[in-house]
């Protein structure tokens, strides 16, 4: 048994799948990210929660899948769809200065983000770094660890080892 055994990879397409997300005192600073980006965004797929989604595509003519708000599971639909590898990029303009009714949704969000290797910004930098990366303009294959089975082959080395 080869070392990567506990990995497999899911390729992204040169069309990424991008989440948009942004709190409430955020929208306005990813919209006008959005707008100076949008020669860029427009060749991907885009997709964010509810009233970020609906935004977007009024303020900048974008076509944008919406699922539910935040505070009302969207956070957990993006969730899923990355875990079904639906989803490629994450950028989630938060605001840490407010308290979020959702947070632990949010929290969740992230760890699946993290579970699933897809690259995440959460302020305008690093979505300015990862959009101009050479590889948002290629294939990529992301690296999933399986958890599950990595786990197993520990205790199955610990009980080797007693």
């Amino acid at each position: 048994m080869n070392k990567n055994s506990d990995v497999t990879y899911k390729t992204m397409g040169v069309q990424k799948h991008i989440a948009l997300i942004a709190h409430d005192n955020c929208k306005n600073d990813l919209i006008d990210w959005i707008i100076e980006n949008k020669t860029e965004l427009s060749s991907h797929f885009l997709c964010g929660t509810g009233t970020t989604a609906s935004l977007i595509a009024k303020k900048t003519g974008l076509p944008v899948t919406a699922y539910n708000s935040g505070p009302l599971g969207g956070d957990q639909q993006i969730g899923s769809r990355i875990a079904e590898g639906k989803i490629d990029f994450l950028i989630f303009f938060w605001d840490p200065l407010a308290a979020q009714p959702h947070d632990p949704d949010v929290k969740a969000l992230l760890r699946v983000a993290v579970l699933y290797d897809i690259p995440v910004a959460m302020n305008k930098t690093t979505a300015d770094f990862l959009l101009r990366s050479p590889l948002m303009k290629s294939e990529y294959a992301r690296t999933i660890i399986n958890y599950e089975k990595r786990i197993k082959n520990r205790v199955d080395d610990i009980s080797n080892n007693i």
